[in-house]
């Protein structure tokens, strides 16, 4: 099974709002969002709001980061590597 970025978003908040000791109704109550919205992004449905989830990541004290994939997909839109001294 392949781990989605939303499968490791939800483990990471569940994860973390346990450790603090949160239940999902205190963690919505501090971030301002519904008790549904948390128990969805622990489910990792794949619509949640952005700004609703920025709310319950920052005030879970976690930090979401964006970074160039690496990947073969990724390299595919970029296109095939080219040799500096070939021939253009």
């Amino acid at each position: 099974m392949t781990d989605t970025t939303t499968d490791r978003l939800a483990s990471e908040v569940r994860s973390r709002r346990r450790s603090l000791g949160l239940t999902q109704q205190d963690l919505a109550d501090m971030a301002g969002v519904s008790e549904r919205f948390v128990r969805f992004v622990e489910q990792g449905k794949p619509s949640v709001q952005l700004d609703s989830l920025t709310a319950v990541i920052e005030t879970l004290g976690l930090e979401l980061r964006l970074a160039t994939r690496t990947s073969q997909a990724a390299r595919a839109l970029t296109g095939p590597a080219r040799d500096p001294e070939a021939p253009q």
